[in-house]
């Protein structure tokens, strides 16, 4: 089976969970930016939550399926039609040889996770068919999907058709949307004042939001604890030497922007961090639209921990879902 694609949307990419173990040499862990909804999406189908589907931004593609699939869509609102019929989100839906699956205007969130039975069947590229595109690695030819690609797809079932996922089990950010933080190593850098500002001020998403990053504005500037600087740091007091980058970081170059290196980041650098999203809240980021106000929030190790076991307890609900 294979589906042709007539229309791209936007940035359309096949993604799965990721590859990990390679970031040590530069090559980041990728996969969807919402694992949450993929994973969803995947079980809805009746694959395994790791197998790889689709993720648009803002636009959905136009697909046309050669045979008979079920097919999920999760993550933002994004209305789906088979020939121009409406069709659920967060639900197996079918969908028969020689006919379309298009997208309506986006709603809410910013990115879908489109999921269909026996999965997109990519080469592997490390273990992953996650699309990293700076990299030209994994996916579809290394790339965004195209007009007039098509799509490999694997031997599903039909099985889960009209398997939906209860509201309470779709999570989504708030308003304004709240990004837990613990803060990292260099924390100590920023005067206190500028510690409280941090979290007090309500700051918005960038233009500048993508798989390798979120910027942020609207907050007050950061002021920096006098130093001296360290050889090979530079002049501006946001500089370090060098570092590694754990996913979530947040640097804040100059003092004034922070940006949240995401999925395709890179692993070191130059600035220095503020903290890092923990990662039960990483999803979330990647359903920031531009100019969604946000807040960060300051957590321990201990809090950070118990969010992590509260998305793993969410997880085996949704997972229970489908036993």
């Amino acid at each position: 089976m294979a589906i042709k694609v007539l229309h791209h949307g936007l940035a359309t990419t096949v993604q799965d969970l990721g590859r990990p173990g390679y970031f040590h040499l530069g090559i980041p862990v990728g996969g969807a930016m919402d694992r949450y909804a993929m994973r969803a999406a995947n079980l809805l189908v009746g694959n395994d939550e790791g197998a790889a589907g689709l993720e648009a931004v803002f636009i959905g593609p136009k697909l046309e399926f050669t045979e008979d699939a079920l097919v999920a869509i999760t993550g933002a609102e994004m209305p789906a039609k088979v020939d121009g019929v409406a069709q659920p989100s967060w639900t197996a839906f079918k969908v028969k040889a020689g006919q379309t699956l298009t997208f309506d205007f986006l709603k809410s969130g910013a990115r879908i996770s489109i999921a269909v039975s026996g999965g997109i069947d990519v080469p592997e590229a490390l273990g992953s068919r996650s699309t990293y595109p700076i990299g030209a690695l994994g996916g579809f030819k290394g790339r965004p999907i195209a007009a007039g690609d098509e799509l490999p797809v694997g031997k599903g079932s039909l099985a889960n058709e009209g398997k939906t996922v209860v509201e309470e089990l779709r999570r989504k950010p708030g308003m304004p949307a709240e990004l837990r933080v613990l803060p990292g190593l260099y924390w100590h850098r920023v005067t206190e004042e500028s510690q409280e500002n941090f979290f007090a001020d309500e700051w918005k998403v960038a233009n500048e939001a993508d798989r390798m990053g979120y910027r942020f504005k609207g907050g007050r500037k950061l002021d920096f604890v006098e130093r001296e600087q360290p050889f090979g740091a530079g002049s501006d007091p946001s500089n370090i030497v060098d570092s590694c980058y754990p996913y979530g970081s947040i640097q804040v170059p100059g003092g004034t922007e922070p940006i949240i290196l995401h999925r395709d980041a890179v692993s070191g650098g130059g600035y220095f961090m503020v903290g890092t999203v923990i990662s039960a809240d990483m999803d979330l980021i990647g359903q920031l639209q531009p100019h969604t106000p946000t807040r960060f929030v300051k957590v321990t190790m201990e809090e950070a921990l118990a969010a992590r076991k509260d998305r793993a307890a969410l997880l085996g609900r949704l997972r229970a879902t489908f036993n």
